[in-house]
């Protein structure tokens, strides 16, 4: 057994653990970095960070905007800095200022305003400021003020440029003989709603969530129960080569069983079958709602545009397809981290759950997840991990693809790594916790192991199949979601069914219960659904299995 200080202490030998000086260039949560510029024997760089960090429009009436200006090298501001700053929106100028600030950082309030009648949208924009006396024109902000910009910024959802030309820096009076241009990008949220429309009329609510641009042409297909949705996108590959991920989420009641908790997906962007780890199935933060992430990055733009050539380029749309598969059964561990001077337990817990069916001699696909001290997913973490065996020999490390930048980003606190494992046996997973965002903060930053138990490789299909059901037991589920038999009837049908060996189920442990008054409504929504179509014999069976497990419905052996 591997004992618990134990395994902390050798973690502290396995990380290298150092004090990180942010030299991340790209798109973080609500953030971003600029590639540095040399300039007075420096490497120069600007940083834009929006708090809140994640902003839907219409939830917030104001956000801070922080631009740094700072040395890479010395992690240190450069003081007195005059900044040109524009926000530009899918090629529309919104605004466009000079700023001075003492210290090399910049805090601007943003407050969106609706609407804007002017064509050029940057005519509708207002400043708020005092006109620094030594930087004309530049606005600056007394004391613990802020300066601020009004207008039609963050009023609607897409990817924004935060355009940063430095034209002086370290004296109001210093003009930068070449201006020092910066480009960076951050993204605000916005969240449409539209309807599954189920081949019985009914219609279950489904959110999209796009941090990118406006989603349209939205379809359910009830053959394969996939959602379905197109958005512009500039394919070009110095474009693509710009971006750091594109992230869509689609809510959908667990209720609707295809969309159910514990289901796996599969999805396609224009055509293209994406990389599991760029699909997270979040049933975390609501009791009620599956959210599925499509965080597709860079490297994955960058293959499907190899895959689909020079055509794809010049689409300007990227269409998204998201498919639910069989429910799996995994298992899991949790654990916290703790600090790496006095082994203190921070606000971090880190639960890795695995597909059994996987085992030794193959990569199995492990489900790392990250929560803090009130149960939420702790977004934008950047962490390491390493995989050692009973012998405390290192089968896998991983700490991100740039030594400069430790960490691999989980964007929404959810990640999946593909780990080869060897041998079947006890291994233990190390996970190191650098910081969130871009500036590697430290709150969450601490170390921790797990225990996992991997097994011997199992067949991942079967030629049998799991569920078998006559097709003429759907009219006993039709008529009883239209309230033409009752919870009893239908109950002791089923009973019945199984216990002959007419309807056959997968093995299900039986609980402990007081009757079919207990029956959930979405169970006798999913007969509905089942009996004419909408979903298949998997899904209907796994409210049968339901029923089985709380004890409303007795099988008998």
């Amino acid at each position: 057994m591997y004992n618990k200080l134990t395994l902390f202490v050798a973690l502290i030998g396995i990380f290298t653990v150092s004090t990180l000086v942010p030299n991340a260039f790209g798109h973080g949560l609500g953030g971003d970095m600029a590639e540095p510029i040399s300039f007075g024997g420096m490497s120069v760089t600007v940083s834009t960070q929006l708090d809140p960090a994640d902003i839907t429009v219409g939830e917030v009436t104001s956000a801070n905007m922080k631009i740094r200006f700072f040395d890479t090298i010395t992690d240190k501001n450069l003081d007195k800095v005059t900044y040109r700053v524009e926000v530009w929106r899918s090629g529309d100028l919104l605004a466009r200022n000079l700023f001075y600030d003492l210290d090399g950082t910049l805090d601007v309030e943003i407050k969106p305003e609706l609407g804007c009648k002017e064509i050029e949208l940057w005519k509708c924009t207002k400043y708020y400021g005092s006109e620094h006396v030594s930087a004309p024109e530049a606005l600056f902000a007394e004391g613990e003020g802020r300066t601020q910009i009004k207008g039609p910024i963050f009023d609607k959802g897409g990817l924004y440029n935060i355009r940063v030309d430095i034209e002086g820096a370290t004296s109001p009076k210093a003009l930068v003989a070449d201006r020092l241009s910066y480009d960076t990008f951050v993204s605000v949220a916005q969240e449409q709603d539209f309807f599954i429309k189920t081949a019985n009329a009914q219609e279950i609510p489904v959110v999209v969530k796009t941090y990118y641009d406006e989603v349209e042409n939205f379809k359910f297909d009830s053959s394969d129960n996939s959602i379905y949705f197109d958005m512009p996108f500039n394919w070009h590959p110095g474009y693509v080569n710009l971006v750091q991920v594109v992230h869509e989420e689609i809510r959908v009641p667990k209720s609707f069983a295809p969309y159910a908790e514990g289901k796996q997906f599969k999805g396609y962007v224009n055509g293209i079958e994406i990389d599991q780890r760029a699909l997270l199935n979040d049933p975390y933060s609501y009791d009620d709602t599956n959210i599925v992430h499509f965080l597709v990055t860079k490297n994955e733009l960058q293959k499907i545009n190899d895959s689909l050539g020079p055509e794809n380029h010049n689409s300007g749309i990227m269409k998204l397809k998201l498919v639910p598969q069989s429910e799996v059964s995994k298992s899991s561990t949790e654990f916290y981290l703790v600090d790496t001077v006095n082994y203190k337990q921070v606000p971090t817990t880190v639960n890795i759950s695995w597909d059994g069916s996987y085992g030794a001699g193959e990569e199995v696909p492990f489900e790392i997840t990250f929560f803090d001290e009130k149960r939420n997913l702790i977004r934008d973490i950047r962490y390491a991990y390493s995989l050692v065996d009973k012998n405390d020999k290192e089968i896998e490390r991983n700490s991100g693809n740039d030594p400069q930048n430790p960490g691999i980003v989980a964007f929404e606190g959810l990640d999946i790594q593909k780990i080869f494992v060897p041998s079947q046996g006890q291994y233990r997973l190390d996970i190191l916790v650098y910081g969130t965002g871009i500036d590697y903060n430290a709150k969450y930053a601490g170390i921790g192991s797990g225990i996992i138990e991997i097994g011997p490789n199992l067949p991942k299909s079967s030629t049998e199949k799991p569920t078998s059901i006559p097709s003429w037991i759907k009219n006993n589920a039709g008529w009883w979601a239209d309230g033409s038999i009752d919870d009893s009837s239908f109950v002791q049908g089923i009973q019945y069914l199984i216990k002959e060996k007419i309807m056959k189920i997968p093995p299900t442990s039986q609980g402990t219960g007081a009757g079919a008054n207990q029956i959930p409504s979405w169970i006798k929504n999913n007969a509905g659904w089942w009996a004419d179509g909408s979903i298949d014999d998997s899904s209907f069976v796994q409210g049968i299995q339901y029923l089985i497990k709380e004890g409303i419905m007795k099988i008998e052996q």
